[in-house]
């Protein structure tokens, strides 16, 4: 099966460490096998994710990128599609569909914006999906997108080499740890 990789553009440290972080939380739990930051280094919210991984299982790849523009042109020469989340583009239900087919054949590179996405990443994306042309966070954005991608399916995924795990019941709460 093809991947799916999240580009996290344009993360200022401090601004945006939580939402960041959140982005990833979701990345990895709906089904995406990587999240990369570009913008500010913050080896903080990498280390706090790699925790996760660590706890919880994976596999799910944190790494960092400079040079975003530079990053998705090689994408597109070599690995496949490019969809930027934003408000301002097509509604998902009209281009879910088109983009489930491209990607049976090529990976796919998500692009969710921290500060102000510049007007390349518009043009640099394969498609701008809108999951509503209403103000959102990105955090819904990108769970809504996967979850439409996946058709569901990644909520039954089992992650590996976990360490703690959720034992679902009606009420209270249940954890599994085991050492590795």
């Amino acid at each position: 099966m093809a991947r799916v990789v999240v580009l996290r553009l344009g993360h200022r440290r401090e601004r945006d460490k939580r939402i960041t972080t959140h982005c990833g939380l979701v990345a990895r739990a709906f089904g995406a096998s990587e999240i990369i930051l570009s913008g500010e280094e913050d080896n903080a919210v990498m280390e706090k994710l790699k925790d996760v991984v660590e706890r919880w299982g994976g596999p799910f790849e944190i790494s960092y990128v400079k040079n975003w523009k530079d990053f998705i042109k090689e994408w597109k020469e070599r690995r496949g599609i490019v969809v930027h989340l934003t408000m301002y583009g097509i509604p998902i239900q009209k281009a879910i569909n088109e983009i489930k087919e491209k990607f049976k054949d090529s990976d796919l590179l998500v692009i969710i914006g921290a500060e102000k996405v510049p007007k390349e990443a518009y043009f640099l994306a394969d498609f701008n999906v809108s999951i509503t042309n209403q103000p959102h966070s990105e955090v819904a954005a990108l769970a809504i997108f996967l979850d439409r991608l996946f058709q569901g399916k990644e909520l039954e995924r089992e992650f590996e080499n976990w360490k703690v795990k959720i034992i679902p019941q009606k009420r209270g709460k249940a954890l599994v740890k085991r050492d590795s």
